[in-house]
């Protein structure tokens, strides 16, 4: 493949050994916390007849990317931090990134299928049932899937034949498109050129499909007469509209940009929160804000 770079060292977060420690607890915390979390979601709506809706088959989806997600991520995380897994070869450093930009691409795609959910349930109630069926959901969620990893194949492919000649440190606990380009001694114009029309074509993309979708939920909120009825519409759609805002910053922030290679100590700190914490975040806010699953829980 042209490089004569086999692995990479990954720094990680510099720091004194009691400071890297202390970030080890917390990661491994959190990462505990959001597989359970996530998990407990999947079985509860497994368990519980009441919440077999399309709503929450999309949930389901979306916690399920969760724990893989972040367990793309973590587990590695942690050895690096340790200095016992600092290493990384080339091959498992692509896989590495295509693994979580796919799974970050098919997030994106599954929280706009969520938004396109709550504008059929809030603007179209008495049809709902019938134009959100269970054969439209599966499609929906497979598609999310499909279109998450195709996407991310072309730019995972450009990556893989960049020249490597040194050095081959990269600052960060993953393997990132950034990183990447930073050390390549190869021209990295495609690579990021190629970056930038897929993160406009599925974060920007899938951003306007949310957009509009809540667009349109809003003005039916409005028009509705009584408060109970407005409070009870928007109740349905709060805790998505938090994890979307939520993601769609943190995300953008990395990925839709005309250059890929500023800021690399930045990128490190957002893409923690966009790996580690958003994840453990998604259950706790759809747990807490949401009646229906506060009920099938205590039940």
């Amino acid at each position: 493949n042209g490089t004569s770079v086999e692995e990479f060292i990954l720094l990680g977060f510099p720091g004194t050994w009691q400071s890297r420690v202390s970030l080890v607890v917390v990661f491994a915390l959190m990462y505990t916390l959001t597989v359970i979390g996530n998990a407990s979601i999947i079985a509860l709506v497994w368990r519980s007849s009441n919440l077999h809706t399309p709503m929450y088959f999309f949930l389901c989806n979306l916690s399920f990317l969760e724990i893989w997600y972040t367990t793309g991520i973590v587990p590695k995380a942690i050895g690096v931090m340790l200095g016992t897994s600092q290493t990384i070869s080339f091959s498992v450093c692509i896989l590495q990134l295509f693994f979580i930009l796919s799974l970050g691409s098919t997030e994106c795609f599954l929280l706009s299928v969520m938004a396109y959910d709550r504008y059929l349930a809030i603007c179209y109630p008495l049809r709902y049932s019938s134009l959100m069926n269970s054969v439209l959901s599966v499609r929906l969620a497979l598609s999310s899937w499909l279109g998450g990893f195709l996407a991310i194949s072309l730019l995972a492919f450009l990556t893989s034949r960049l020249t490597f000649c040194g050095p081959d440190v990269i600052n960060h606990f993953l393997c990132d498109i950034d990183s990447c380009l930073a050390l390549s001694c190869s021209d990295t114009w495609p690579v990021e050129l190629a970056t930038f029309l897929v993160s406009i074509m599925v974060v920007v993309a899938s951003c306007v499909v949310t957009l509009v979708s809540y667009m349109y939920i809003i003005s039916s909120i409005l028009r509705i007469q009584s408060v109970h009825g407005r409070k009870k519409a928007f109740s349905t759609c709060s805790a998505h509209l938090s994890v979307v805002t939520i993601w769609y910053g943190s995300t953008m922030f990395l990925y839709v940009k005309p250059s890929a290679q500023n800021s690399l100590d930045l990128n490190k700190i957002v893409n923690t929160f966009n790996t580690v914490v958003t994840p453990l975040l998604n259950p706790f806010i759809y747990t807490l804000r949401n009646k229906e699953v506060k009920l099938a829980l205590r039940r």
